[in-house]
């Protein structure tokens, strides 16, 4: 075929061009019959009934024969005429023979096809019902063909044998990276479909015999290598539009085309070697074999390493039953009959008679020939010459090359010595760079942390959108079903009207048949009492006629005189004869009219009878059509609910799925959320059950069920997930009975929800487990309710102006207490004790005293807030509107008053002499920390620019002012008492000094074993208290971090953990 088509592309004219060109009119009509004919014959031949493989000469006239009518019309006139959906193998051979020609007919057949799309598709619904055979190989190779024509209709600039040069495919997707990210989709598609007819077939022969040798084995795999050919050129542009994507797109967004791509790549790699092994692939065509391991798109230079797979088919034959085709360029005279003869069975007798015209109508002789063979070889001649130019330049290149990578290897030598000195000299930075280290890896885990933090936030944000896409989508088809529902019931209206309609028609004709009936028995006995009366007549006349026939005998001897009355009597009897005739007649014409009417009734009977049938047909059709109506919308309404109770399945087993997720193990909730999302589940579990009940009272009642099955879905997801993420912030215990109702409640749903699914079960379903485990999840959610939520809203603000009153009376009594105990140090003690103490007892003083101006200063700029924000509102309820931050105002307050109280008692043991020093300064820096925590709570609320606020952060640096001094005259009380009481080594012999020395070594290590035990102890207790100031604040671990998830907590972690490294260290 590529020989002959090389040839027609070396001839001045094409084919078309030779075959349209006829001499006179009338030779165009048989020339067409006679190419019709033939068209019909070979198409005939190519697709039949047998178990063999299409012969090649068929389908290569079938090919020129759409170059020639520049379209398909013909091959469809004759197809249509098969019988393609009752007999498989014939419709194996037809999508055999389609193929090809959409792969080299005329670019035309595309188009002439595309309105038997539909019939196709239809075909292969048909044949998927089989399972044997080549009921199914037919179904999946005619939806590869549907696919195919859409592919080629969407990108029309793609040719049928999928062949293109890269600036080509550029140009296919117009240098857009939408556009080539749409065409890479579409192309995994096609070639899944190519795949799936690979795979099918293979699966349908048995490989343990020689399938490929038998004449059924070769039909099945003949369109294989048409597949072949499709499917090395997918490969090749899916790679390379991979790569271009790669550049353009970040690699997270083209995960999904790489998972694909491998999956196929396999899939590829596989059917390739299988097939290259068959001995009939191995006569026809040369299969490429694809590398061991796929290409890495993410590195851009893997690009130059693609080979494109290229499938190569032998020249001297294209299948084993397909004769050789001789060189049309080089044959001469004696071949010439030859030629001609295989020309005519291969194209038909209508081609024959030197059909191209090579040497009449394009004027090409032998020496014409001869010149182009010349001219060709001179062609061949320069490309060997380009060819030996090109080796010789890459032979230098490599040298060059060489040479270069001496060069490398000197430098690298060179690189590796001062590398070594590198080396040693980085031994000696290593030791400082130990702590650099220790401090990037520190940072570096808490940016992968936040990193992670911000990848699951934006993977449950794309959750949430593709499941609000699916309700969106269920939303809509609800409403569909909804609307078909309304049109079913108004259907059925219409139908009960025409039904009510028939019913008094009926009535009507019942009534006019009963009144016709009765009509004609009245007249039926009219008739009869007639004729009764004139029987009655006829016999009186008679009995007259026997009195007078005795009377006349019996008065013959009377004489001439009753001659008379007997001529008048005979008259009379006359008369009566008359009479009885015309009463005879009469009776005869009653009779016949009695007959006509009993004819009509009879008629009007019949023609009753026949009218009420057709009423009584049309009345069953009525109903049977409004059976069928009513059990259409009852499937319907099941499939709704089917479908609508699947859907929730499927939410909540993907809520189920994503408490076992990794992922969701970092996510936290609190238990007020938890309590409202049980709430609400509860109660529309209570409304699902009503609208179960009422659904199986009524079957039409199912709108009122999806509502609340697909609310049910989501509230009961959204218990899981919170109380799965409030058992991640609980404790142990409550967490992991938390945890397991969650897991038991999302199981019951699941089983609730399947028995509605189930028709048989439907009636027997019932919510109540569900319904217990939302309320043991809302009675665990009740005890890790916060405590410190525990009082009324109403009465915080009350508790935050008690509390900031008793820190005031809290800092007054401290103050006194302090002037007292500097008065008693004054009257007991002297020298060096009474210089530190009231140097210590003075600094305690001024801290006190700028605590006090820093409370004051605290509640003027929470007055101002009040006052600012409340409105119209009332300062009770600003303060319950705004509970976290009273909370916090509360907490830093107890703090405050609790601080001065302890550093008091602290400094009073210090005078006394049962304290430390060490104590005092913990004290004064913890209270320190507490004036901070309640600087922090006044200001977060403030307006950055009041005046009230610029008073209480003077206020708070004068606390700290007055820390330090407190520590600093600590510190050096602690001096002049050390100073005071130390030892005397003067008299202290050698021995002694060392023995002393080793003693103090020893409680050198001891007090360190000591301290580090100390700093263990202090962790845990500030974890415990965390945790304990957690629990206060709603389970909220990071409360003082989020400012969206609350204004406050009530002990800031920052600063108290500061305030405590700064005692400590």
């Amino acid at each position: 075929m590529e020989r002959v088509s090389s040839t027609m592309k070396q001839v001045s004219n094409p084919l078309p061009k030779v075959l349209s060109r006829r001499a006179g009119g009338g030779g165009l009509e048989a020339e067409r019959e006679s190419f019709e004919r033939a068209q019909t014959v070979s198409i005939n031949k190519a697709i039949n009934a047998q178990e063999v493989a299409v012969k090649e000469k068929h389908a290569r006239t079938c090919i020129l024969g759409t170059h020639h009518e520049k379209g398909a019309q013909t091959f469809w006139s004759v197809v249509n005429r098969l019988p393609l959906s009752g007999n498989a193998v014939l419709c194996w051979k037809f999508c055999h023979v389609f193929h090809k020609l959409l792969r080299d007919g005329h670019s035309n057949v595309l188009k002439d096809s595309m309105r038997y799309k539909n019939e196709l598709s239809d075909m292969s619904r048909m044949w998927g019902h089989l399972s044997e055979g080549y009921g199914q190989l037919c179904s999946i190779y005619l939806k590869l063909l549907r696919t195919k024509m859409e592919f080629h209709t969407k990108n029309p600039r793609f040719p049928g044998n999928l062949q293109m040069s890269d600036r080509q495919l550029d140009e296919a997707g117009e240098n857009d990276v939408n556009n080539f990210f749409q065409l890479t989709v579409e192309m995994f598609d096609y070639l899944e479909c190519e795949l799936n007819l690979f795979q099918t077939v293979f699966s349908s022969l048995d490989m343990s015999r020689s399938v490929s040798v038998t004449a059924a084995g070769q039909c099945r795999l003949a369109p294989l290598i048409q597949v072949i050919l499709d499917c090395s050129h997918l490969y090749d542009y899916t790679v390379k539009l991979l790569f271009k994507l790669h550049s353009c797109l970040p690699a997270e967004t083209l995960q999904g085309h790489r998972d694909r791509f491998l999956e196929q790549f396999r899939k590829l790699k596989d059917l390739f070697y299988r097939s290259s092994n068959l001995q009939y692939f191995k006569r026809l065509i040369q299969i490429p074999q694809l590398p061991e391991s796929p290409p890495n798109f993410l590195r851009a230079s893997a690009l130059s390493e693609h080979i494109s797979p290229v499938v190569v088919i032998p020249a001297e034959a294209s299948s084993p039953d397909s004769e050789p085709i001789t060189d049309l360029v080089e044959m001469d005279a004696a071949s010439q009959s030859l030629f001609d003869n295989k020309f005519d069975d291969i194209f038909g007798s209508s081609f024959s008679c030197d059909p191209f015209n090579f040497d009449s109508q394009n004027g090409m002789s032998k020496d014409d020939k001869d010149r182009l063979i010349e001219k060709l070889y001179g062609e061949i001649t320069a490309l060997k010459e380009e060819l030996e130019n090109f080796k010789a330049e890459s032979s230098r290149g490599a040298v060059q090359l060489r040479g270069r990578v001496s060069e490398l290897e000197a430098e690298l030598a060179e690189q590796q010595h001062l590398k070594q000195q590198a080396q040693d000299e980085s031994e000696f930075l290593r030791a400082e760079l130990e702590e650099l280290k220790k401090q990037r890896e520190d940072t570096e885990k808490a940016q992968r942390s936040l990193t992670e933090i911000e990848r699951r936030a934006q993977a449950n944000e794309q959750r949430y959108s593709k499941l609000k896409e699916k309700y969106s989508e269920l939303v809509q088809n609800h409403a569909d079903l909804l609307r078909k529902n309304a049109e079913v019931t108004k259907q059925i209206t219409v139908a009960r009207q025409a039904q009510g309609d028939v019913e008094r028609e009926k009535k009507e004709l019942e009534d006019s048949f009963q009144r016709v009936s009765e009509q004609a028995q009245r007249k039926s006995q009219e008739q009869a009492e007639v004729l009764e009366t004139l029987k009655r007549e006829l016999a009186a006349s008679r009995q007259e006629l026997q009195v007078l026939q005795g009377t006349l005998e019996s008065s013959t001897q009377a004489g001439a005189e009753q001659n008379t009355q007997i001529a008048s009597l005979e008259q009379e009897r006359d008369r009566l004869s008359q009479a009885a005739e015309q009463h005879r007649d009469e009776m005869a014409a009653l009779q016949t009219e009695l007959r006509q009417l009993r004819d009509t009734l009879s008629r009007k009977q019949e023609s009753s009878r026949t009218e009420l049938e057709m009423l009584q047909a049309q009345l069953r059709d009525k109903e049977s059509t409004e059976w069928a109506l009513q059990q259409r919308l009852a499937k319907e309404q099941l499939s709704l609910l089917q479908g609508t109770v699947l859907e929730a399945k499927r939410m909540v087993q993907d809520a189920l799925a994503r408490m076992e997720d990794p992922a969701h193990i970092s996510c936290t909730g609190s238990a007020d959320c938890l309590l409202s999302q049980t709430l609400a589940a509860s109660e529309c579990t209570e409304r699902l059950r009503d609208a179960h009940s009422k659904y199986l009272s009524d079957g039409a009642a199912v709108g009122s069920l999806l509502p609340c099955l697909a609310l049910f879905a989501h509230l009961v997801s959204n218990t899981l997930l919170q109380g799965s993420a409030t058992s991640h912030v609980a404790p142990v215990e409550p967490a992991d009975r938390l945890l397991e109702l969650c897991k038991r409640c999302g199981s019951e749903a699941v089983s609730y929800l399947s028995a509605l699914q189930d028709p048989g079960t439907v009636a027997s379903a019932d919510c109540t487990l569900v319904t217990a485990c939302l309320g043991q999840i809302s009675a665990i959610g009740e005890e890790l309710h916060p405590r410190g939520l525990d009082v009324k809203q109403e009465e915080l603000g009350d508790l935050v102006d008690k509390e900031m009153a008793a820190t005031a009376t809290a800092i007054e009594t401290a103050s006194a207490r302090i002037e007292e105990m500097l008065s008693k140090a004054r009257a007991g003690d002297t020298g060096v004790k009474l210089e530190v103490n009231e140097r210590i007892l003075g600094s305690c003083t001024g801290l006190m005293q700028a605590i006090h101006v820093l409370v004051l200063a605290s509640k003027d700029l929470q007055r101002e807030i009040v006052e600012s924000g409340r409105g119209a509102a009332s300062p009770k309820e600003f303060y319950a509107k705004n509970s976290r931050w009273t909370e916090g105002l509360i907490s830093a307050s107890k703090a405050v008053g609790w601080g001065a109280t302890v550093m008091v008692d602290a400094a009073d043991l210090v005078v006394q002499g049962k304290g430390t020093f060490e104590e005092l300064m913990v004290c004064s820096r913890e209270i320190a920390a507490s004036t901070a925590q309640l600087v922090a709570a006044s200001k977060v609320k403030a307006d950055k620019d009041s005046a009230n606020l610029c008073k209480l952060q003077q206020a708070s640096r004068g606390v700290n002012q007055a820390t330090a001094s407190v520590v600093a005259s600590t510190k050096a009380g602690k001096s002049q008492v050390e100073e005071k009481d130390s030892m005397d080594f003067s008299s202290m012999t050698l021995t002694q000094i060392k023995r002393q020395e080793m003693d103090s070594q020893v409680r050198v290590l001891e007090l360190e074993n000591q301290l580090q035990k100390e700093r263990q102890k202090l962790g845990e207790l500030r974890k415990k208290h965390y945790e304990l100031a957690g629990e206060a604040e709603g389970w909220e671990e990071d409360g003082a971090a989020s400012s969206t998830r609350a204004e406050l907590p009530a002990t800031p972690r920052g600063q108290d953990e500061g305030a405590n490294h700064t005692c400590i260290y």
